[in-house]
Parts: C-alpha cells; structure tokens; sequence
C-alpha cells in the first residue's frame, strides 16, 4: 500500500514570487493590531488586573469541583472567574474581578469575597474558607510588567540563538517573525477583548517555541543549499528551501489542529483563550517562516558566499607555496 503523501515529493511552489506584497500585509496586519492594543487595550483577567481572592477546602471532596464551582461563581455576576487548585486536591483558589466600585468603597471587596464563600457554601456544606483576600491592582500591575518582560526576554534569546547558530541576518529574520506572530496574537484579544491572563502568556510562549522551530528548519535548509547550489539566484534557492520542507510543517501544523480545532469547539470555556491563541499561533507562525523569516534574507543581503570560511593569509601562502591557487 502507498504511503500517504500529503504534498508530493515534486512540489514546486513559486513563495517568494509573491513576497512584497505579503510581506507589506504582513506589516499592515502588525500596526493594527498594535493601534488596536492601544485604542482598545487588553482584556487583562484577575492575574494582571487585581481582584477578590478566596481559598476554600472541600473536607468532603477527594477534589474540589473545580467545573462546576466556575459555573456557580459565574452566575453571581463579577465576569469569568480564575479557579486554580491551591494546594491539595481538595482545595481551590478563587478570583473574581472587582468592580470600579469597590476599590473606593472600604470593605466592599471583602463583601465581595463573603457572598462568593455564601454562594460555595450554599450548595457544598463542607466547603470551608481558607482565606478572602484583596490583590492590589499595583501587585497584579507589577505582576503584569514581569510577564511583558518575560517575553521579551523569550524574544531575544531565540533571536540571539539563531543569530549564534547561523548569521546576524538569519537573527534579525528569526525575530521579525516573532514580533509578527505575537502582534497578531495580541491584537485577536484586544479585537475580540478575549480574558488575557496567566494562561495567555503561557500560550504566547508556546507560539514562540513553534514559530522558532518552524523557522529553525527552513533556515537549516536554507543553509544547506546554499553550501550546494553556489550559483542559484537567493529567491530560486528560498524557494527550493520552503518547499524541501514544506511536507514536515504540513504534517506538524495538521497534526496540531487535529488536536486543537476540537477543544476549540468543544473544549470548556475556561480554556478558550489559550486553545484560541495557540491556534492563530499554528497559522501564524507557519506564514511567518515562509513569508517574513524568509524574504527578509533577500533584503539583508545574504548571498550564496555567506558560510563559505573565510580564508586567512597564512592558508592564502600555503595554497600559493602547493601551487593550488
């Protein structure tokens, strides 16, 4: 029986032909979703925006009914709340948004608190508080700068790793990627005002480690022929890059959505958000290898001489002294 062959083995597909104006949308596409991140701003959950927090045991429980628990708290009207076990199994960490209203009014938050312990205890008995907490929002604000640090961070590593491994304009190429798919995702959640929270960031960083990896391979091969075919024209050689290795990102991006695109759909609403953006992260940052990481190589002036080593002097006499050159 023949294997299954989802792009076929003569695959010749033209990508750099139309790499100006993708690469213009593409740029377009970072400015509005950094405009739309400034006009409109980020959702930010209780994580990065302060809240109410409760910690409760269920002495009755092997577990804490984290799900329904969510669903309960939900109804009493402070957005989607953060329910995190804490501790043991049996015990949970609750998080509700405040409203403008109680940061001004004294003991408003703790009231707050009360009535989602009210609420638990109502319909599980052996619930028992643990504690009814205020985040400060300068807490949750300085919580927030140390993630956005984070990431960059993140960026910068993985731009300084390819720059290492490869050349300066393979690093500059591997970060503009990374730029381009975390913009895109950040601008999905200030357009759709989707929670961001702790689960975001650690979805944003899931889609750095894809796009790396994605452009990794493409830059390897790239690296490859360019050792091989001296005399190619770059954008003929990107091509033929793109397209040796255009089977195995085939086969890992369908592999993902298979994975995804039913949690997407079916999944509990407490991990929409993530499973949302690491989703566009699997679109995103596919294109981003082809489209971005790849023509900017064109325009930083990499040229079929790059990882040829430089011959020193010394090697330079001894080749003249054997009457090679």
């Amino acid at each position: 029986m023949k294997l299954l062959k989802l792009v076929p083995d003569n695959t010749n597909i033209h990508f750099l032909k139309w790499r100006v104006p993708f690469f213009a949308v593409s740029v377009i596409l970072i400015l509005a979703s950094w405009a739309l991140v400034a006009t409109k701003g980020l959702n930010f959950g209780v994580d990065f925006a302060g809240g109410q927090e409760v910690r409760m045991t269920f002495t009755q429980h092997k577990a804490a009914p984290v799900a329904s628990l969510r669903e309960l708290v939900g109804r009493l009207g402070y957005g989607e709340p953060t329910i995190q076990r804490f501790g043991g199994e049996n015990q949970v960490s609750i998080r509700v948004r405040l409203p403008q209203s109680a940061e001004t009014v004294p003991g408003a938050a703790a009231q707050i608190g009360e009535r989602v312990i009210a609420s638990v205890k109502a319909q599980y008995p052996d619930a028992r508080k643990d504690g009814n907490d205020t985040v400060s929002g300068k807490v949750a604000g300085e919580f927030r700068d140390s993630a956005i640090k984070a990431l960059l961070a993140a960026m910068l590593a993985v731009a300084a790793y390819i720059w290492i491994r490869f050349e300066w304009q393979f690093g500059v190429g591997g970060l503009f990627a990374l730029v381009h798919d975390v913009s895109l995702t950040l601008g999905m959640f200030a357009l759709f005002q989707l929670e961001f929270s702790l689960q975001i960031v650690a979805a944003i960083l899931a889609i750095i480690g894809y796009s790396l990896n994605d452009t990794i391979v493409v830059y390897d091969r790239i690296r490859e022929n360019l050792k091989r075919y001296r005399k190619m024209p770059l954008p003929e050689l990107l091509d033929l890059s793109v397209n040796e290795t255009l089977a195995r990102t085939v086969m890992t991006s369908l592999t993902l959505l298979i994975a995804l695109i039913p949690l997407l759909l079916l999944g509990p609403e407490s991990l929409f958000g993530l499973t949302a953006a690491i989703t566009l992260g699997i679109f995103v940052g596919t294109y981003s290898s082809i489209y971005m990481a790849a023509p900017l190589l064109v325009w930083l002036g990499v040229t079929s001489n790059s990882f040829v080593p430089t011959e020193s002097a010394a090697e330079r006499q001894e080749k003249i002294a054997r009457g090679e050159a």
